[in-house]
């Protein structure tokens, strides 16, 4: 307590015939303006003891308002929006086809879909967030560092989003305003940005506002409006390039082919698939902030076929698309917001802003599934006292889209851009052990009220680490740093082999973590931690008990009785 706080004891008579009163509640009374300030601030339902509030704890029976269709329709809005338009084009601009540059997403896409769906399990089932599973495998204490790995990686590419988002917005002022092409600048060079794409800016990000002030179980209807927009956009414009370039003569990008071969191609096609496989890793860690919103476990199975379908779909449609502008343009335009600013005629620019309406929806949502609600929920773990989802979500926003100032690290800090798309190096292995621990160690059996005891058998030690994590997880990234190193620095001279290594960094990461986790844990068992299952409640007509402020489900589960009574 602060030297001029104030203690206020609240007294009560021990029984009717004795005066003498005896404090039974202490409460501090702050006199300075920011213990006032954080006395005001702190949230009703914080609870010291468990380190949690409303937001941290299990999402109760009437929040789980998410289906199956939910889900899968999360993944497909999700795909449709400018960068899943131009997924192909870094992979035809390393020199592979159109074929093996789909055929190479395709594969990226199935695999990090089986990831990301083996980690949602957790959420659906125990209806816990990644930051308060993550203190299984890695200890109470030693998984806020995951969780604040986690959220340097959200802020960031929020950061890094809005960028794109302020685009969406641009193509929208020059479809409605044309004369906004031209808007005096009065920045200065050294800003790295001009005014009129300053003002996209802070509409853009005003536009997100409100969508961060919606509940986590209800975005599900923002998701849905989403996609049902996005893709009579992404059809519309790919069927008006066929139907305008199929009479015009000129190349066709389908009739090329490879431009590397052999080994070259090979590894070539290896980075790419990593690239992609890594650029999912952050949902391989944050899916259970989604499917912890859901009644039944076999919720999350549909995501194995939405998204790698939705994100396919959306590469072919920027591949036709990308064809037709050869021959419209004289140039391949990868970027569906280039494409319709060349729409300039009265009936175009009405196409056009409607095409810039929902590419910006597309990446408002993009963003906050993404980005904003994974940082939040990392927020709400470190800060249990004072932030939930909505103020991460603020919070995020403003350090992500400002604080950072994203335009002059996509214009400048090129090496910082590499090292923050090189991240996944970790987050695979983190995805890895949680993988591991969940399926392999602890086979599904988590006791959920230890999840919330920063003494309970979840701390492993008495510095509340797992060292077996720890372990698995320096053997899961420290081999791929002089490849990482390479790639941020291409001066810095590595030898062949490490550079490949780095190219298979995913499948690396994950399955190193994994496997020397799971050995680990086989050779040296932290024996209390190996419990039987005890789940939140589940319908409200069942029984239940409530245990350490944690509602408890005392009766069967899918997997049959697994509760500890």
């Amino acid at each position: 307590m602060a030297v001029d706080d104030i203690q206020k004891a609240v007294y009560v008579n021990t029984s009717e015939e004795s005066t003498d009163a005896l404090p039974v509640v202490t409460e501090v009374v702050p006199t300075t303006t920011w213990g006032k300030f954080l006395k005001k601030i702190q949230l009703d339902s914080s609870n010291s003891e468990r380190l949690s509030n409303a937001d941290l704890d299990p999402v109760p029976w009437e929040r789980r308002t998410w289906r199956w269709y939910n889900l899968a329709l999360y993944w497909v809005s999700d795909a449709f929006s400018p960068s899943g338009w131009r997924a192909a084009a870094s992979l035809m601009e390393i020199g592979l086809s159109w074929r093996w540059s789909l055929f190479n997403l395709a594969l990226a896409n199935i695999l990090i879909a089986i990831v990301i769906t083996f980690n949602a399990h957790p959420g659906a089932r125990y209806h816990v967030c990644f930051p308060v599973f993550s203190r299984v495998p890695f200890g109470f204490y030693f998984s806020y560092v995951m969780v604040f790995m986690r959220m340097i990686t959200g802020i960031f590419w929020y950061g890094i989003q809005t960028y794109t988002g302020a685009e969406c917005v641009q193509s929208l002022l020059f479809a409605i305003w044309p004369s906004f092409r031209n808007y005096p600048n009065s920045l200065p060079k050294s800003a790295n940005i001009e005014t009129n794409f300053m003002i996209s800016w802070f509409v853009y990000f005003m536009l997100c506002v409100p969508v961060h002030l919606i509940r986590v179980e209800n975005t599900r209807w923002y998701f849905l409006f989403k996609c049902c927009l996005t893709p009579i956009c992404g059809f519309a414009i790919m069927g008006w390039t066929v139907q305008a370039a199929k009479s015009l003569p000129g190349p066709s990008l389908f009739a090329e082919g490879n431009t590397i071969h052999g080994t070259q191609f090979t590894w070539a096609f290896m980075s790419a698939l990593y690239s992609n496989m890594g650029g999912g890793s952050t949902y391989a860690t944050n899916a259970s902030d989604y499917s912890r919103y859901t009644r039944q476990e076999y919720s999350i199975l549909f995501q194995l076929f939405a998204l790698p379908f939705s994100n396919i779909l959306m590469a072919v449609m920027g591949v036709v698309g990308a064809a037709g502008t050869r021959k419209l343009y004289g140039k391949i335009l990868w970027d569906p917001l280039l494409l319709i600013d060349n729409w300039t005629s009265p009936g175009g620019r009405a196409a056009a802003a409607f095409c810039a309406i929902a590419f910006t929806v597309s990446q408002v949502g993009q963003n906050i599934s993404a980005n904003s609600i994974a940082a939040a929920n990392d927020l709400n773990c470190i800060f249990p006292k004072y932030i939930n989802i909505r103020r991460g979500q603020i919070i995020a926003a403003l350090l992500g889209a400002w604080a950072l100032t994203p335009w002059n690290i996509l214009t400048s800090a090129t090496a910082f851009l590499s090292f923050m798309s090189g991240y996944s190096i970790w987050l695979s292995s983190i995805a890895g052990i949680l993988f591991s621990d969940y399926w392999l160690v602890h086979r599904l059996k988590y006791d959920i009220r230890e999840l919330y005891k920063p003494d309970g058998i979840y701390r492993y030690n008495k510095w509340g680490f797992n060292w077996r994590a720890l372990v698995a997880f320096t053997c899961g990234w420290v081999p791929l740093l002089p490849g990482f190193i390479h790639a941020i620095n291409p001066n810095i001279n590595v030898i062949t082999g490490m550079q490949r290594l780095y190219f298979l960094g995913f499948f690396y990461g994950f399955s190193c973590a994994a496997l020397v986790y799971w050995a680990l844990c086989y050779f040296f068992p932290q024996q209390e931690t190996y419990v039987e299952a005890v789940l939140p409640p589940g319908n409200p007509l069942d029984e239940e008990q409530v245990i350490d402020g944690v509602g408890i489900d005392m009766v069967g589960s899918d997997y049959g009785e697994e509760k500890k009574s």
